[in-house]
């Protein structure tokens, strides 16, 4: 897997990331399908360790990746595809503002069968500020929740 990975990052087709919170591996946030010319898109994929589930990392490594995507790769779009009972990561993409587009019905071929994706799309122009700091300001302006802290978890990171 990591030769493969290894591969298609050389060939600029993915960007695959490790997760790493309080100094341990917790996940793997993947941009894949990188198209250029008049697209300039990718999609997401991400899994998490249940055990940092709910602690905000990876709405924030989220947030780094497509940040980076928009600023420094110079992607337009990201889509992120979820499974429609997949409810903590709906929430995710929920949280940095993604807007549903739709069902895609069988999508993608996992656990033996054909399963049906919800689309979640966000362009550069809808996150000029990035969204690592819109998500930000929105939590610090949400009084029924934690602030959120000013720089990111200094335990949590994409590589």
């Amino acid at each position: 897997m990591v030769r493969h990975l290894r591969s298609e990052a050389n060939a600029g087709r993915i960007l695959p990331f490790v997760i790493e919170y309080q100094g341990r591996l917790v996940g793997q946030l993947t941009v894949a399908g990188i198209t250029w010319g008049s697209m300039c898109s990718g999609h997401v994929g991400y899994w998490v360790d249940q055990s940092v589930a709910g602690r905000g990392v990876m709405p924030t490594s989220v947030a780094l990746a497509v940040d980076h995507c928009f600023r420094t790769v110079g992607l337009h779009r990201i889509e992120v595809c979820i499974r429609p009972e997949n409810g903590p990561s709906r929430r995710v993409v929920e949280k940095l503002g993604f807007r549903e587009e739709g069902l895609r019905p069988r999508y993608l071929h996992i656990d033996g069968g054909w399963r049906d994706h919800l689309v979640f799309a966000l362009t550069a122009e809808e996150a000029p500020e990035g969204i690592l700091r819109r998500w930000r300001r929105e939590r610090r302006g949400n009084t029924a929740g934690p602030a959120a802290p000013d720089t990111a978890d200094p335990g949590a990171s994409s590589k």
